[in-house]
């Protein structure tokens, strides 16, 4: 399995908008979540730290939610980006999501240990939000599913980090 992103849309947040403890780069003690294409599909791996255990040899499920959450979020982005004509990578700022809700089942006990895949499909679009199925997998087994519902981030939230 891959486990690493060369071009992910998260390396191109700016600046102040790079903290998110799930998906951030700027943020010391946070996950660094990637999320890219893989095809028509987008992806994001992680190897979950032993802190996040439920009981011995299991993840969190705290964990998987903030993985599904910043996996669906970084999905819209970079299916808008696509849309606006651009690709991770090509250095063109991409715009930035945040959560209207999320939505997770849990369908086995994820193993620790073992590198987990999220993959997502945008299954609806709308001019102020977008849905992202997303699946989380330990190998090839299915862990848990969920819906994001994703909103482009308000302008007038941008502005204020301006003053």
């Amino acid at each position: 399995m891959k486990e690493y992103l060369t071009n992910a849309i998260q390396d191109q947040y700016p600046d102040d908008f790079s903290w998110c403890y799930g998906c951030g780069r700027l943020n010391e003690e946070g996950n660094h979540f990637r999320t890219g294409w893989e095809g028509d599909q987008t992806v994001t791996y992680t190897l979950p730290p032993e802190k996040y255990t439920a009981i011995p040899g299991f993840v969190y499920g705290g964990f998987l939610a903030s993985f599904l959450d910043c996996h669906g979020t970084g999905s819209c982005a970079l299916a808008l980006h696509r849309k606006n004509g651009h690709e991770p990578g090509d250095d063109a700022v991409p715009p930035r999501f945040v959560t209207a809700s999320l939505q997770i089942t849990y369908s086995k006990p994820t193993p620790q240990g073992q590198v987990l895949k999220a993959v997502g499909k945008v299954t609806e679009i709308h001019p102020k939000k977008w849905k992202v199925d997303v699946e989380i997998f330990a190998g090839d087994e299915l862990c848990a599913a969920g819906e994001v519902v994703g909103v482009v981030m308000p302008a007038t939230f941008t502005n204020k980090l301006d003053n």
